[in-house]
């Protein structure tokens, strides 16, 4: 059974959030990123994988060099679902403002 990789998955992740960091300044290629990191090579390479896997960066071979560039348009999926509950929490920000008000011109 395979597992289904997701956006979420991705940016849950503070190795992968530091990639995609690392990305959004500027391309860079598998060692340069594996060198910021204090795990082997392997494991920044599976990060790598799973990033790629999920759309939020694109791998691009140059010569012998594997290069990586943030896709981050991506991100916006995520954006979505934070807005929609940015949208309730602000009707309830909105409410308690409003009952606060009404408390205060009472006094």
């Amino acid at each position: 059974m395979t597992q289904s990789r997701d956006i979420f998955q991705a940016i849950a992740d503070p190795t992968r959030r530091q990639i995609i960091g690392m990305l959004a300044k500027e391309p860079l290629h598998v060692n340069a990123i594996a060198k910021e990191f204090s795990i082997t090579r392997q494991a920044v390479s599976l990060h790598v994988q799973f990033l790629n896997d999920v759309g939020l960066i694109a791998i691009k071979q140059k010569g012998r060099e594997r290069y990586c560039e943030a896709r981050l348009e991506k991100l916006i999926e995520v954006t979505d679902w934070v807005d929609q509950y940015r949208k309730y929490w602000d009707k309830k920000f909105d409410s308690l403002e409003e009952y606060l008000g009404k408390i205060q011109n009472k006094k």
